[in-house]
């Protein structure tokens, strides 16, 4: 059996998130951590390995018995993610894209001017109290980012299990952070509208059911 199933939603931010982009050019006076952006838009994105990495190693702490490379994760992680263990390699099932704001003209529309604030942080060394400032860029809250992911089914036995996988990986999510900073509270989202719908092949009905309850029930507040 093979097929591709769309995994459809948003992405909503809740406190400010940083995923940085190239400063290596900013000319003086620039954020020294600027974000990354999309080069057609010039609008905050989401990188989809930040989203695999971030979910990926948030797994990895719940199902490895002890810290070990990528390669040698659980199976559940390692059959969602792939692996390229020599002898073992495996396909990721779980295809990511890159995620570009989408609702730009509902915060243009609350007054908002930019889509992106710069968040001035301050260290100071406590041998010297001497100060450190810097200026972090972050996709402000209230951003909206398009989640597309195409799942690849091939056994169809493991297909629910690998949507438990996931479930829990998102889950996870909302209660950490995406990008940098967080636990100076930056990158707080939360996944919203999830839906599923097969994309290539016939996939009964009452599977994708399973699927959008075992997704929403996960991440729902």
């Amino acid at each position: 059996m093979y097929g591709k199933i769309r995994i459809s939603g948003n992405i909503l931010v809740k406190t400010g998130m940083h995923i940085g982009g190239s400063g290596a050019f900013a000319a003086i006076g620039a954020v020294d951590s600027p974000i990354i952006r999309d080069a057609r838009t010039n609008l905050p994105m989401i990188p989809g390995s930040s989203l695999k990495g971030k979910m990926r190693s948030l797994l990895a702490k719940e199902f490895n018995e002890r810290v070990v490379e990528p390669n040698e994760d659980h199976e559940r992680i390692t059959r969602l993610f792939g692996s390229s263990k020599k002898g073992n390699i495996k396909r990721s099932r779980l295809l990511f894209s890159d995620m570009v704001l989408k609702n730009e003209e509902e915060l243009r529309d609350a007054g908002l001017q930019s889509m992106t604030e710069v968040k001035f942080e301050n260290s100071i060394s406590r041998a010297t109290a001497v100060a450190n400032p810097r200026q972090i860029e972050r996709a402000v809250r209230g951003s909206v980012f398009k989640l597309d992911l195409i799942y690849e089914l091939e056994e169809e036995q493991e297909f629910l299990e690998d949507m438990e996988t996931l479930a829990e990986a998102m889950k996870l999510l909302q209660y950490d952070y995406l990008g940098g900073n967080g636990s100076r509270g930056y990158g707080k989202i939360q996944f919203q509208d999830i839906y599923t719908d097969a994309v290539v092949g016939h996939v009964d009905n009452t599977l994708l059911e399973k699927c959008n309850s075992i997704l929403n029930e996960a991440v729902k507040e």
